[in-house]
């Protein structure tokens, strides 16, 4: 029992380390801080509020929802309070009998608290009413309508677009927990799978790569985050993808690549983080978004394939096995890029396939074949 708790605080700390040298989580999250920012630039923060309110977290959002409207009803309350005051409508400056008030039934500071919220929300109970002696208080009421609406205008925005986010629908996009290495169509590719959780497509999708790593530059400077275009193609294409159920990335490791110096006994030992970036728009939505996602040496397995998660039932639909989506098994693999594409022999590997235990059989008719 000792020995297993043991592996397992060693695995946490072994994740928290993976977790603190990403710039990117494996959720899209970059992990980044900025520092020595000059006290006048915040500002701009202030000057572009919409985006702040939208990017700030719900516990803010709905901290400034509630405080918004019952700051403007108790300000205005004081405001009305104000006005009886001065028209001597309060109950301790005891009117006369024959005395008309600016609003009936305002009579201390919580009636004129709870006038101020009627009359901002519209909900008019009937026993406060505004009376035509006060050009004051008719001024006010105009004041509160007006700002009431733009207030409720603001906030029911904010909490739409935070809700309609583009972020939400990248939550049902999901890549594969690992990148694998092995041959693809004679050729040694880096693969890594992409789904879509939802039915509706995501039309118009690109996806690319950035590899980010440390180098230095002949003139002995060191770029610490230097980036590195990674493209992968699919079996569909590059652009433009039908992204209908689950797609495979490959990236072919050629001479141009930058896996190509890698092997399989040094590539847990570099240091670099792979960034996959997929761009589309929403079909429900229209709205544009991006999936990221990142893996670091140790997700990328050398020598491995992705098992078939795609099968066809006898009734003719298409059945995806979820369950597979991030299983892998071995494959035979040339330990580097450089045997597999100039030593003879090292780039054969095994023909055999993959049983996908999901496909059902079934008899395809022979079609009428015309002889010319």
């Amino acid at each position: 029992m000792c020995g297993s708790l043991k592996k397992r605080i060693q695995n946490y700390l072994k994740d928290r380390k993976y977790q603190r040298t990403r710039l990117v989580t494996k959720d899209g999250r970059c992990n980044i801080e900025f520092g020595n920012i000059k006290y006048s630039k915040h500002f701009a923060f202030l000057a572009d509020f919409w985006t702040t309110f939208v990017e700030i977290r719900w516990r803010f959002v709905l901290f400034f929802f509630i405080a918004s409207f019952t700051l403007s009803w108790f300000i205005f309350g004081l405001l009305w309070y104000w006005i009886a005051r001065t028209n001597g409508d309060l109950t301790w400056q005891k009117p006369p009998a024959e005395h008309t008030p600016c609003v009936d039934n305002v009579v201390g500071l919580t009636t004129a608290f709870l006038y101020s919220l009627e009359t901002q929300t519209t909900i008019g109970y009937g026993g406060r009413a505004l009376t035509p002696i006060c050009p004051g208080a008719v001024a006010l009421l105009i004041i509160q309508s007006l700002l009431g609406a733009i207030i409720n205008c603001f906030m029911c925005g904010v909490i739409l677009s935070k809700i309609s986010s583009p972020k939400k629908r990248a939550k049902t996009i999901t890549f594969s927990d690992m990148a694998v290495i092995s041959p693809k169509n004679g050729s040694l590719c880096l693969s890594i799978r992409v789904a879509n959780l939802r039915k509706t497509l995501m039309i118009g999708s690109q996806i690319y790569g950035k590899l980010l790593r440390t180098t230095n530059t002949p003139d002995g400077e060191t770029i610490i985050m230097d980036q590195v275009n990674i493209d992968f193609i699919m079996d569909a294409g590059k652009d433009n993808l039908f992204f209908v159920c689950p797609l495979t990335l490959y990236h072919m490791i050629d001479k141009s690549s930058p896996f190509f110096e890698m092997a399989v006994d040094t590539l847990h030992n570099q240091e670099f983080e792979l960034v996959v970036f997929l761009d589309g728009t929403a079909e429900s939505t229209s709205s544009s978004c991006q999936v990221r996602t990142s893996f670091i040496p140790q997700e990328i397995m050398w020598g491995y394939n992705f098992l078939p998660i795609i099968s066809r039932s006898k009734e003719g639909k298409y059945r995806v096995d979820f369950s597979n989506f991030s299983k892998v098994v071995p494959v035979a693999t040339a330990h580097c890029a450089y045997c597999f594409h100039n030593i003879r022999g090292h780039h054969h590997h095994s023909r055999d396939g993959h049983d996908n235990r999901g496909f059902d059989v079934i008899d395809i008719d022979q079609p009428n074949v015309t002889k010319m």
